[in-house]
């Protein structure tokens, strides 16, 4: 297992480099408006989330199918539930930025699932 996640870590290290490399273009191409300021804060939380979710699935899949199911579903619940937290509490705190931060922390989001699923379909399979 610690080779597994050792090696999850180092692509998922790469993949947020690649993600703030893509961020730091947008601050320089795109209009002011479209960049939330708390973006820059976004890439640590998703990269934090992705990688207690993915370390808690891989713990899961050494137990029996039924545990694994229950465990799989329970973080990926709690997941949820943060997420939509902290996204609910920033836009009702922050009105003014709700769109672009909506915007962004979507795409993250996006990013940041996919590259966890598809990694651990790879590590499944």
């Amino acid at each position: 297992m610690n080779s597994i996640f050792l090696t999850f870590v180092k692509k998922l290290i790469i993949f947020s480099i690649i993600i703030s490399c893509v961020v730091i273009a947008a601050y320089f191409l795109l209009p002011p408006k479209i960049i939330s300021p708390a973006l820059l804060f976004l890439l640590p939380y998703f990269f934090a989330i992705t990688l207690l979710t993915y370390y808690f699935q891989l713990k899961a899949v050494h137990k029996t199918f039924i545990k694994f199911t229950n465990i799989f579903m329970l973080i990926t619940i709690i997941k949820l539930l943060i997420l939509m937290s902290v996204l609910i509490l920033y836009i009702l705190i922050n009105r003014t930025d709700a769109i672009p931060f909506l915007a962004w922390y979507f795409l993250l989001y996006v990013c940041f699932t996919a590259f966890e699923t598809i990694y651990f379909q790879k590590v499944n399979d």
